[in-house]
């Protein structure tokens, strides 16, 4: 499964430091700006702190105790020139304005609030205090107060505002052209190395988890016994996708131990089973080789022979056994495996019949094929013999004298079915889960010379061939059992799309 870069952990951290690098530039800027702000007003209401009263002492205002007009009026044309950044007004006791060296249009306020005024002249140190602009309803701005004519005699206040309307023009002149280029590009750059930074500290933090990650999905689990486990999208970055693969890793363990359970429990059946079918032959060579030996002279030459015979066939029957077994551990352990080649089916069938012919005919049963239909199976010959060697096999062995055993040939979805069946007695419904057993045999079966591997034997060689073996027993009619193998062409078209 291929993950998107927008998946990884990696990207999301970086996505998170772009969004916090943004959220923290511009509160940055804000608040730089706001300091920048308090900061000249500081500086200027501290250069400017007793602007008021210099003005009066160095242009004469006060004459007699009294207000000079005229000079008010050239000091307010005079600083109009020289120093633009201020505006001068005159205000009466109660803070009206009588007089102003603003434009006369922008004037907003007749009244100037006292209060400011009092705390500035009670406190010249306090910290820069704001008054009324009169060029505005709401704004205030740092301002320079004196009493006129004098503090012993006061009548009204020489207002000087120190950042008037031009000023303010300047400013965001400045603010919007200038100072915002090289504020904008200094926190650009910083942003940009803080960035490359983060990037490269969360690639060191998180490439043993990429790493990690990689290897998980590189991994291909069992699919025969996890399904498609590997393919299962899992949304989230790498943490999700490990704890979903971990998830599944636990569960995979938990299947397994089961698994191992129920082949331990098998296993302890096998060897119960297996103890039973070599004790019986072996007890029999025993006996009957004892009994020659202690009564060699007692018996008869035809005695003699016929007690070898008994413990020959029993010892052929013990090798058949151990045979049987070592060819089912091989194929437990996959230690056996198939070599695949098209081939077919309904040639291999008519030469399996034959060979079981004189056995079947020394029980007096028939070996019909009553249906062929011709089709290239892409499967191992050898095995697939011995599968129908045993299937027949069984089917002679269970259909009574002058029986019948059909054998069928014919196409089934992406595959070829043989069908072998017997006129036999049937599978009972209880026992049909048990048919492909290890040591299974019908109730009413004789041991002689069975082992009851041969179905599991047949089973497990149909699987190695990616086919299958199938039993159903319909009620008053004998087993019929199902040999499926994949077509040639399917199995190709298959790899194909793989």
């Amino acid at each position: 499964m291929t993950r998107s870069l927008f998946q990884t952990l990696y990207a999301r951290l970086a996505l998170g430091l772009f969004v916090l690098l943004v959220v923290v530039g511009g509160l940055f800027t804000v608040l730089s700006l706001y300091s920048v702000r308090e900061y000249s007003a500081a500086v200027g209401h501290e250069l400017n702190r007793d602007l008021a009263s210099h003005l009066v002492a160095d242009r004469n205002l006060v004459t007699d105790g009294q207000i000079n007009h005229s000079e008010l009026e050239r000091l307010f044309d005079l600083y109009m020139s020289i120093n633009p950044s201020i505006e001068i007004y005159l205000l009466d006791w109660d803070g009206r304005i009588l007089s102003y060296s603003a434009n006369p249009a922008s004037i907003k306020r007749k009244h100037v609030s006292l209060e400011p005024i009092h705390r500035l002249l009670e406190s010249p140190d306090a910290y820069p205090l704001q008054g009324d602009d009169p060029r505005s309803h709401d704004r205030r701005k740092v301002f320079s107060v004196t009493p006129v004519p004098s503090a012993e005699n006061p009548t009204g206040y020489l207002y000087v505002v120190l950042r008037g309307e031009e000023y303010d023009f300047a400013e965001s002149m400045v603010h919007s052209d200038r100072l915002l280029q090289m504020g904008g590009g200094a926190l650009a750059i910083s942003l940009f190395v803080g960035l490359l930074a983060g990037l490269l500290f969360f690639r060191l933090l998180t490439r043993r988890l990429s790493r990690l990650t990689a290897r998980v999905e590189a991994f291909e689990p069992d699919t025969e016994s996890t399904g498609k486990a590997g393919e299962t999208d899992v949304p989230g970055d790498d943490v999700d996708y490990l704890a979903a693969r971990f998830d599944q890793m636990a569960a995979r363990i938990a299947g397994q131990l089961e698994l191992l359970k129920d082949k331990d429990h098998q296993r302890r059946q096998l060897v119960a089973q297996v103890s039973h079918d070599l004790r019986t032959p072996l007890a029999s060579v025993q006996g009957y080789l004892e009994t020659l030996g202690m009564k060699q002279q007692e018996l008869s030459p035809d005695e003699r022979q016929r007690f070898l015979g008994v413990a020959l066939a029993e010892t052929l029957r013990l090798g058949k056994l151990v045979d049987e077994l070592f060819e089912l551990a091989a194929l437990d352990a996959r230690e056996r495996q198939p070599f695949i080649e098209p081939f077919m089916p309904a040639e291999l069938l008519h030469d399996v019949v034959q060979k079981h012919r004189p056995r079947a005919e020394q029980a007096n049963v028939a070996l019909t094929i009553t249906r062929v239909q011709p089709a290239m199976v892409l499967a191992d010959i050898a095995m697939t013999e011995r599968v129908l060697d045993n299937l027949i096999g069984n089917a002679v062995d269970h259909s009574p004298m002058g029986g019948e055993v059909k054998l069928k040939v014919a196409l089934d979805g992406d595959g070829v079915a043989v069908t072998v069946e017997d006129m036999g007695k049937g599978i009972a419904e209880q026992d049909l889960k048990h048919v492909f057993d290890p040591f299974y045999q019908a109730p009413d079966a004789s041991r002689s010379g069975h082992a009851g591997l041969g179905l599991a034997i047949a089973r497990r060689m149909a699987e190695l061939q990616h086919g299958s073996v199938s039993v159903e027993s319909p009620p008053g009619a004998g087993a019929r059992f199902r040999f499926w193998l994949p077509l040639a062409d399917s199995a190709k078209k298959e790899s194909t799309v793989l």
